[in-house]
């Protein structure tokens, strides 16, 4: 009972203050509406007040949660500021010259330090550094079955098993950052990704009567939920600094949920599909999916009508959240003239940390 009430609260607390904080963010823009303001592919503006607004009301809920363990509140604290500040710098700071974790290892191998990579290692680190905070989860036996030491943890109370189980979470908090930001090509598409996983772990913590784990995991969903018609309906996106707040805190959720074999599944399968972003387009694989496409386009507003090219043969249709005729998927978005740059990721950019590029360019 315990667990569903702080599940409960958890979720009313982010909704409520994610909405108040866009209220607040968009009725007294902060550094002017150009700072923040973007023109997407229809032709109309949007803001990225989204993503600090998704920041604010996730940590102002975590700060205000009644009953959550003080390690826990932290370590949260961190996660969701640490990666939505990052975020942001590279939403505002960021240049498209490098793309993806090979762009950036390439730059930085040419002694370019790219708002790209100053955001990946800042992320890992204030991963790592949430993972040493958070307690891990509870062990189920001395002696159980599924890990090198104990369900808990890699081997017990060790040194070693400490120390590696802080590296995997940590790494997981850092690679669900990431991959979060990989899903805001579309419009509604990352919120929707984060409650497909968030909602697992929700039950997850409800079932082991964990109610530390339940609010972790209701905060960045109550949030989501409260920001998604904003999204759907293309007034406003997450960028980096959203997506990879709310990645932060799944990770986190679960980091202190999820037992050791449990940890290294979540760890493998966002390495996984991470790896997989390098080389192949999530649009491309969403659309040939028919429950996937279902799924990417409930909500959103119907595809724009294929435009007519000069010599009368129909031109390429965008799928109602990109631009017509983007090869690669990546929903590129012409930002306005006097913001000069720009980072999020639904602005051309597959990892989200480079501005925005006008339909056609490169």
């Amino acid at each position: 009972m315990k667990s569903f009430a702080a599940a409960l609260a958890g979720a009313f607390a982010g909704a409520a203050a994610a909405r108040a904080a866009y209220a607040a963010l968009t009725r007294r823009v902060p550094a002017g509406d150009e700072t923040w303001g973007r023109v997407n592919h229809r032709g109309e503006p949007v803001t990225l007040l989204e993503g600090p607004a998704f920041v604010a009301g996730s940590a102002a809920a975590v700060a205000a949660a009644p009953g959550l363990p003080a390690r826990h509140r932290a370590a949260a604290l961190l996660a969701a500021l640490g990666a939505g500040a990052l975020g942001a710098y590279d939403d505002l700071r960021g240049s498209g010259a490098s793309r993806g974790f090979r762009g950036h290892l390439s730059a930085l191998a040419r002694g370019e330090v790219t708002s790209g990579a100053v955001k990946i290692a800042g992320i890992g680190a204030t991963g790592l550094a949430a993972a040493a905070i958070a307690p891990r989860p509870a062990r189920r036996t001395a002696g159980a079955a599924g890990g090198p030491g104990a369900g808990g943890s890699a081997a017990g109370g060790s040194a070693v098993g400490r120390a590696a189980d802080t590296l995997a979470s940590g790494a997981l908090i850092a690679g669900a950052a990431n991959l979060a930001n990989l899903f805001d090509l579309r419009p509604g598409r990352a919120i929707k990704a984060g409650m497909i996983a968030g909602l697992p772990l929700l039950a997850t913590a409800l079932a082991r009567r964990s109610p530390a784990g339940a609010a972790l995991a209701a905060v960045p969903l109550g949030a989501g939920f409260a920001l998604l018609p904003e999204d759907l309906g293309e007034r406003a996106m997450l960028g980096d600094a959203g997506a990879n707040a709310m990645g932060a805190l799944l990770g986190l959720a679960a980091a202190t949920t999820l037992r050791w074999p449990g940890r290294l599944a979540a760890l493998a399968g966002v390495a996984a599909l991470t790896a997989a972003s390098e080389k192949v387009s999530f649009t491309k694989v969403i659309a040939a999916s028919p429950v996937l496409n279902r799924i990417d386009m409930l909500g959103r507003r119907p595809a724009a009508p294929a435009p007519v090219s000069p010599d009368g043969a129909d031109e390429p249709a965008d799928d109602g959240g990109g631009v017509a005729g983007d090869p690669a998927g990546n929903g590129v978005v012409v930002p306005l003239p006097v913001a000069g740059e720009a980072g999020a990721s639904r602005t051309g950019e597959r990892n989200g940390s480079g501005p925005a590029t006008a339909a056609g360019a490169p």
